[in-house]
C-alpha cells in the first residue's frame, strides 16, 4: 500500500466510523465466548465458564466497532434469543461441528429463531466450530445437517472454524466488517 493510499484510508476512517451489532448464539458449549475472545484478543482459553444470561463485548477492528451480544445457550435462555437479535447487523450462529448428539436441536433452534417475523432478512453467518476435533463435520455435511439451503429469505454464509487454532477467524472478521453498517 502506497503512502497516498494509506493517507486516503486514514482520511476515510475519520469520516466512516462504523459500528455493528451482532448477536452470537448457539447451544451451550458451542464455543461462542471462545469466539468472542479470539476475535477480541486473538487468544484462546481452554477453561471457559458457561455464559449465564448474556455478556456484551465491544471489539474494535480497524474502524469498525463490533458490539457482540454473547447469549447463553442453555434451554432456559433460548427464548430470549429473539429479543437480542432484532435490528442487529447480522446473526452469528455457532455450532459445535463435533457434537453430533446436539445437531438436530441446534438445527431446530436455528430454524425456529429465523421463523420470527422480527428477524426477517437479517444476514446469517453459521460457524461450524471445533474443526480441530477428530471426526468434526465437513462444511458440506454441516450445511446439510443444519438444512441451510432451505433458508432463502436472507443471506446465509457458512465457515468452518477452530477457536482453539484460530482457523478461519480472519475470514469471519472480514465477513463481519463487510456487513457492518455505517453510522451517521
Amino acid at each position: 500500500m502506497g503512502l497516498w493510499e494509506a493517507f486516503l484510508n486514514w482520511l476515510r476512517s475519520l469520516f466512516f466510523k462504523q459500528e455493528m451489532e451482532l448477536s452470537l448464539i448457539g447451544l451451550q458449549n458451542a464455543g461462542k465466548t471462545s469466539l468472542v475472545n479470539v476475535v477480541a484478543t486473538g487468544g484462546y482459553s481452554e477453561d471457559m465458564i458457561p455464559t449465564v444470561g448474556f455478556n456484551m463485548r465491544k471489539v474494535t477492528k480497524g474502524n469498525v466497532t463490533i458490539k457482540l451480544w454473547d447469549l447463553g445457550g442453555q434451554p432456559r435462555f433460548r427464548s430470549m434469543w429473539e429479543r437480542y437479535c432484532r435490528a442487529v447487523s447480522a446473526i452469528v450462529y455457532v455450532v459445535d461441528a463435533a457434537d453430533f448428539d446436539n445437531l438436530s436441536i441446534s438445527k431446530s433452534e436455528l430454524h425456529d429463531l429465523l421463523s420470527k417475523p422480527s428477524l426477517n432478512g437479517i444476514p446469517l453467518l453459521v460457524l461450524g466450530n471445533k474443526i480441530d476435533k477428530p471426526g468434526a463435520l465437513s462444511k458440506e455435511s454441516l450445511v446439510d445437517q443444519m438444512d441451510l439451503k432451505s433458508i432463502t429469505d436472507r443471506e446465509v454464509c457458512c465457515f468452518m472454524i477452530s477457536c482453539k487454532n484460530s482457523t478461519n477467524i480472519d475470514s469471519v472478521i472480514d465477513w463481519l466488517v463487510k456487513h457492518s453498517k455505517s453510522k451517521n
